[in-house]
């Protein structure tokens, strides 16, 4: 259901196509007045269709999807659409883990490597994409024993079901790492300081 108070509102106001804790929580600490409307896009459909592309631009359609699936039933604000994608440096891609043994070989996969995490952002208006930004983080993953991958999914499976690459970075996901290079924002789910950047824009945050 659409809030009234999306339907009827004169000023321009932000809408995030997602119901995501983390992104969610980068956008009240910001400051940053939003509605949350979930978009509920197939993504397993999206991704088989898409398949062709890397995992940026994969990202960056289905972050569009989302947002001009919402745009078109709230015309008059701005959505913003997100998704997160991991390339592992053998060139696959991780999908979020269906179980708690999926969830171990995506880590024993991830283990001692050095993997792309892409962050995309697009914002639609009107059913149409007006603006985007995509953002890198470089995840090197530490060398994971069997028996630590084990003890991490006893403490947190199955928080980290939704979590491409089976970790929450605020959390105990932190510890899978050796160094990261790139935005904690990124890392998180949404590039926030270009979003932050065009809101300023557009009037939805002070400049």
């Amino acid at each position: 259901m659409i809030p009234e108070a999306i339907e009827t509102a004169d000023r321009k106001i932000l809408v995030l196509a997602s119901q995501s804790a983390s992104r969610r929580a980068m956008l009240d600490a910001a400051g940053v007045p939003y509605e949350a409307l979930p978009a509920r896009v197939d993504e397993d459909a999206a991704k088989a269709s898409l398949a062709h592309l890397s995992a940026r631009d994969l990202a960056d359609a289905l972050a569009e999807l989302k947002a001009v699936k919402i745009s078109r039933q709230v015309p008059g604000a701005l959505v913003l659409g997100s998704d997160s994608l991991i390339a592992l440096a053998d060139g696959n891609r991780l999908d979020k883990p269906e179980s708690r043994e999926e969830a171990a070989e995506h880590l024993a996969r991830m283990s001692g490597g050095v993997h792309d995490l892409w962050s995309a952002a697009v914002v639609a208006e009107q059913g149409n994409a007006v603006w985007r930004h995509v953002d890198r983080a470089k995840l090197h993953v530490r060398a994971l024993s069997a028996a630590f991958i084990d003890a991490y999914l006893d403490l947190e499976w199955p928080a980290i079901a939704g979590c491409v690459g089976c970790f929450r970075i605020e959390g105990r996901g932190v510890q899978l790492f050796g160094r990261i290079e790139g935005s904690q924002f990124t890392v998180l789910g949404l590039p926030l300081l270009p979003v932050l950047d065009y809101c300023r824009i557009r009037g939805v945050i002070a400049g």
